[in-house]
């Protein structure tokens, strides 16, 4: 029997997955007394590290890390940089629907100085100005997107509803039959170069980069915050915690967000004839318009990045190494693949592989104060965190120089996500959402009483 494709990819990340990765740094090796300390060396990490130095030049700041810099959520999404801090519009329409037009405001003006920042650091993550694309594979998904647009409309945005014959410009795939464009609203990046880019951009500024420096705790001092690592204590004036998915460092956190684990497929490089087969001429970030969604994205080199559609949670909110590789999601996958593009089934695929989401009950990310205001905990981005990881570190340098500002007093910065219940309540109530979500996906959309009634409670469950 033939094996399926993805068993010959290699379980790796991609972006990871390359010589051009930088070598590991030391760990803490010695006391030390500093400003500022940011735990975790992802995106949030990185953009509040280089965020504090740009406003303050002068200061001491220290970033820890437990693993390397982007070795996990930072370094293993699909590389969609949007300008939506809310998890996209019909959230923070449901949400916040009064602080609509100061967070859409807000999150292009975030977008249009990640773009600045990129080229002032000179960082090369390959970006590439594609706009938003949501896809309606099926009738009620383009009647629900049809509904967005007119909304969208009336609200000033600017978006465009393409037809059947409008989407085959975009893409041609025979489960193509509408969708939703936003031209400006998304860029691309190949998300662990961003994330080495800050890294040297925030070196190149004084601030220091600790690895292999596991956080133990949090404590309180006569001066400020010891933060105790595995070899060393940092002692700080303030602290921002950006630890994703990974457990909480603040008792207060706790529960928060759950580990949502999603996973991926990489095509090796199309050639020409089959990147002319599909016609993915404008190269669109593309995310289908389903509850249960894929999303699919063109690299600098014309690989297929395909992912989505499950988003698995596991008892007791465990991140393990062991989950990165799911061969049950992989096959799902590689069928989802071939149905939405059968030209290319004969396309190998190069990587395969997963990883943990930092999932909030609402969808986005939350700010939480601690330690008498002396620490800020980040998390909660729940799969679009590439650009809203900057918006919110920049909040949280903002809520730690107790500013009051158009940021700090928006309704979303102000209160934090309701955190998900205790185990084991917390995996059947998941389960039982999952389940509810893929009925309403074969039920034209229709969400049932189960789905209503979180609704109605502001609780969700998605990746």
């Amino acid at each position: 029997m033939t094996p399926a494709r993805w068993e010959q990819a290699t379980p790796a990340c991609f972006w990871l997955d390359r010589n051009e990765r930088p070598e590991p740094r030391s760990p803490i090796e010695e006391d030390l007394q500093v400003d500022l300390v940011v735990v975790g060396g992802g995106l949030t990490g990185l953009w509040t590290g280089l965020q504090a130095l740009e406003r303050n030049p002068g200061q001491t700041v220290v970033l820890v890390e437990a693993t390397r810099i982007a070795e996990n959520a930072s370094g293993r999404n699909g590389g969609f940089c949007a300008a939506s801090l809310t998890h996209g519009d019909p959230n923070g329409r449901a949400r916040w629907p009064n602080d609509m037009p100061a967070l859409r405001s807000l999150g292009k003006k975030n977008l249009r100085e990640i773009k600045e920042t990129i080229q002032r650091h000179n960082i090369h993550c390959d970006l590439e100005a594609s706009g938003q694309l949501d896809l309606a594979v099926a009738p009620w998904q383009a009647k629900d997107l049809r509904n967005e647009y007119a909304l969208l409309q009336q609200e000033g945005e600017d978006v465009s509803f393409l037809d059947r014959d409008a989407i085959r410009e975009e893409i041609s795939s025979p489960l193509a039959l509408a969708g939703l464009l936003d031209a400006t609203g998304q860029v691309m990046v190949d998300p662990a170069r961003l994330a080495w880019g800050l890294a040297a951009a925030f070196e190149s500024l004084g601030g220091i980069i600790a690895e292999q420096s596991p956080v133990l705790a949090l404590r309180k001092s006569a001066v400020g915050i010891n933060v105790v690592t595995s070899s060393g204590t940092v002692n700080a004036s303030r602290v921002v915690v950006a630890t994703s998915a990974f457990p909480s460092l603040v008792k207060r956190t706790k529960g928060s967000v759950v580990p949502v684990y999603d996973y991926v497929l990489m095509t090796e490089p199309l050639s020409d004839q089959q990147y002319k087969e599909i016609g993915w001429q404008h190269r669109r970030g593309i995310g289908d318009a389903g509850n249960q969604f894929h999303y699919l994205r063109l690299t600098a080199d014309n690989r297929i990045l395909f992912g989505g559609y499950e988003a698995v949670y596991r008892f007791n909110q465990k991140v393990r190494a062991s989950y990165d590789q799911d061969p049950k999601i992989f096959s799902l996958l590689e069928q989802h693949f071939d149905a939405m593009f059968p030209s290319l089934r004969n396309v190998n695929f190069s990587h395969r592989w997963g990883g943990a989401i930092d999932t909030s009950t609402r969808f986005a990310a939350s700010l939480q104060r601690s330690h008498n205001n002396r620490v800020i905990t980040v998390n909660g981005f729940t799969g679009l965190g590439v650009g809203a990881s900057r918006f919110f570190a920049n909040a949280a340098l903002d809520l730690l120089n107790g500013e009051e500002n158009e940021v700090t007093r928006l309704s979303m910065i102000r209160h934090h996500a309701i955190p998900f219940p205790p185990e084991p309540i917390r995996f059947f109530g998941i389960t039982a959402t999952r389940h509810a979500i893929a009925r309403a996906d074969t039920n034209e959309g229709k969400r049932g009483l189960w789905l209503r009634f979180l609704d109605r409670l502001g609780l969700g469950f998605d990746s």
